[in-house]
């Protein structure tokens, strides 16, 4: 970790890499665990059952993206209290957040496994792929408390300029999945195959045995999240630090959530062109999720940068980080794009090998990938706003974007387009997304006075 007293010391840019390399190598792990699963299911099982698993992206992603809300509320005040040299605070505010996640994965766990067919089908999930759909979804819900802790623990460490030790689980996890994945699916090494179900085990597995490491290493290095007798006495719903948590976590988990709907509406349509566009679909998501990896990670840098900024009293650092955060998205997020633009065919030909549905995915990829790096751009400013605790106009406006924009454009372009009216829609509200959020900063946030929440 990057002592705080030295921060000062070392230029922007030096920070921002020492927090992205590690941060972009663990999303990309874990973004890799995802589309190995995708490659080995869509070339060992086929078409029709990457187009079962594809229907759980978004209900997984609702899940996660509710906790992904409350890390980001509790990555703010632990940055804060961080900066301000406070680990008790640091270990309240943990397990807090960690109770909370934990909470919400039990009920995920019970209400998901129960209510997967009603979901799946309210989504529309083609009939030949719907039993295997549901098999899947119900093994993805009881398995999702470990996952969400373990999201959310990667997001706290994050706080404390600790992104080192996520990298390390994360590999751990990726190459269990990497071995038990086709051990499953083939029933090698006396295993019974388990079809399309063997990626959410070998995902289990992984996630428990990253754990475990993870308590092993900070316990080895007495890291402040380290699951001792303080951290362990600390998990627990502390009142007062919930509703802080909740102030600025709710308004990104209603933001996550959103779009997650979102997401189940994009994919209703998607299903209405049959199975083979919702195999494009789960490839070209795939894909994009990649290019997002570096922009999210640029704007988490940005938010904890600030975050410890505002905690060690050092609110003039706040203009410099922003703008280092958008000239390294511009080069990294905007470079990536370029790669992609250029290899396309072949990286959607590791998940998909009927020709005519790959052109159809390639041609979609086409039409959005470049919005990335617009989306990028307006996560880094709306990343600032939110290490300061301001997040309800930010949000909201995330949120109309999405509701008011997005959607009724992704119908109407559908209805007119095709397949392909639903990924115009993409650019057109990331690019009212930049505007408003600009506007918003520039007019209003940035003459308010920055205070300290912890």
């Amino acid at each position: 970790m990057q002592p705080r007293s030295q921060q000062g010391q070392v230029p922007l840019w030096r920070i921002y890499l020492i927090f992205l390399v590690p941060m972009v190598l663990s999303n990309f792990l874990q973004g890799f665990s995802g589309t190995l699963n995708g490659i080995y299911i869509g070339q060992m099982l086929g078409t029709q059952a990457l187009a079962a698993i594809s229907g759980m992206f978004p209900i997984v992603f609702f899940f996660i993206s509710l906790v992904i809300g409350i890390g980001a509320g509790a990555s703010v005040l632990v940055g804060q209290a961080w900066g301000a040299n406070e680990p008790e605070k640091v270990k309240t505010i943990a397990g807090t957040a960690l109770m909370l996640g934990l909470l919400i994965g039990l009920l995920a766990a019970v209400f998901g496994s129960l209510f997967a067919p009603q979901a799946l089908r309210l989504l529309g999930t083609p009939a030949d792929v719907f039993e295997e759909a549901v098999a899947y979804a119900r093994i993805m819900m009881l398995i999702m408390p470990l996952l969400l802790v373990f999201v959310l623990f990667t997001q706290l460490l994050r706080g404390v300029s600790d992104t080192v030790s996520p990298l390390l689980a994360l590999l751990l996890s990726t190459c269990i999945g990497l071995l038990l994945t086709p051990a499953l699916i083939r029933g090698w090494l006396g295993f019974a195959p388990m079809g399309i179900q063997s990626a959410a085990l070998a995902g289990m597995a992984g996630n428990i045995m990253a754990m475990v490491y993870l308590a092993l290493r900070l316990r080895r290095k007495k890291h402040v999240l380290a699951p001792d007798r303080a951290m362990l006495a600390a998990l627990k719903l502390n009142m007062v630090v919930l509703r802080k948590v909740l102030r600025i976590g709710l308004p990104t988990g209603v933001q996550m959530v959103v779009i997650s709907l979102s997401e189940l509406v994009i994919l209703a349509l998607v299903n209405r062109h049959g199975s083979n566009a919702t195999a494009a679909y789960g490839a070209v998501t795939q894909i994009v999720n990649y290019v997002q990896f570096p922009a999210l990670s640029i704007a988490i840098t940005a938010s904890i940068l600030g975050a410890q900024a505002i905690g060690g009293g050092h609110t003039e650092r706040i203009g410099p980080i922003l703008r280092t955060g958008l000239f390294i998205n511009l080069w990294l997020t905007g470079s990536l794009i370029i790669v992609v633009y250029l290899l396309s065919n072949w990286l959607l030909g590791l998940f998909l090998t009927n020709s005519q549905v790959l052109a159809e995915a390639e041609h979609l990829l086409h039409i959005m990938l470049w919005s990335m790096l617009v989306f990028g751009f307006q996560a880094i400013v709306s990343g600032i706003m939110r290490a300061s605790g301001v997040v309800l106009v930010p949000v909201t406006i995330a949120i109309l974007c999405i509701a008011v924009i997005q959607l009724p454009a992704a119908y109407l372009l559908s209805q007119r387009f095709g397949l392909e009216g639903v990924w115009m829609a993409f650019p057109i509200a990331y690019l009212a997304m930049l505007a408003l959020q600009t506007t918003f900063y520039r007019l209003v946030w940035r003459h308010r006075k920055i205070e300290r929440l912890v």
